[in-house]
């Protein structure tokens, strides 16, 4: 697989049906933070949200088997912490 064709992938993974079923993005990880801070009992940011599931995918690729959807998931959760992150600073 190119990189061309990995990016495409994950360019229709937050932009297709995964984003119909999940919800807009911004609403996603400011939940899933809201969630983790009440139970780690410590601020964690939407921003982080999206960094902590690009490293689950990098961990999985280290324990398990080689699986292509934890590329492409890496891929497309690097372009939401971008996202987020590049909203943040145009607050």
């Amino acid at each position: 697989m190119t990189p061309d064709a990995i990016l495409t992938r994950a360019a229709s993974l937050v932009s297709g049906e995964r984003a119909r079923q999940h919800g807009d993005y911004t609403q996603l990880h400011s939940r899933v933070a809201e969630l983790w801070s009440a139970y780690l009992k410590v601020p964690v940011s939407d921003v982080q949200v999206a960094f902590c599931m690009v490293l689950l995918k990098v961990a999985r690729d280290e324990v398990g088997e080689f699986n292509q959807d934890d590329g492409e998931d890496a891929t497309a959760y690097t372009a939401l912490w971008a996202a987020l992150s590049h909203n943040k600073e145009q607050k």
